[in-house]
């Protein structure tokens, strides 16, 4: 493992069924900065045949979780607001960033963008609070 981050990705995705069940994969892995990926498979989509926004969501959050807790430290979300600019389909790859906006020792807050990789149009929009608590990640 080359970093803190990387470390913490690995100890996280290793029991996040969620995350694995999504196909989730790190393009990016950094102090207060994410980026991953996943495929669009029918079994995410909705009556209306788009990406239900429950997976939408999720997605954000994995990027969210990763994000915060690639210092070090447990991280827990207070609050989480999802915008939904456009639809993704089945077969869309979609790419979600997570960028650290604010750290303090007790909060963080974190943007998350989610676009379709092919054509970099933005598809979600994603605004993250964590908790920071003083245990370490690794430890746990």
């Amino acid at each position: 493992m080359n970093n803190l981050a990387e470390e913490v990705y690995h100890k996280l995705i290793d029991k996040d069924y969620c995350s694995q069940w999504m196909g989730v994969e790190p393009l990016l892995l950094a102090e207060g900065h994410c980026r991953i990926k996943m495929t669009v498979h029918q079994q995410m989509l909705n009556g209306f045949g788009i990406l239900h926004g429950g997976i939408a969501y999720a997605f954000a959050d994995s990027a969210f979780a990763f994000a915060s807790n690639s210092y070090g430290r447990l991280s827990v979300s207070m609050n989480g607001v999802m915008n939904f600019a456009k639809s993704a389909r089945e077969g869309d790859v979609l790419v979600a960033e997570a960028k650290a906006i604010s750290v303090t020792n007790k909060t963080a807050t974190f943007d998350v963008s989610i676009i379709e990789q092919d054509s970099s149009e933005l598809y979600y929009t994603f605004r993250g609070i964590v908790y920071r608590t003083s245990q370490e990640v690794l430890d746990q």
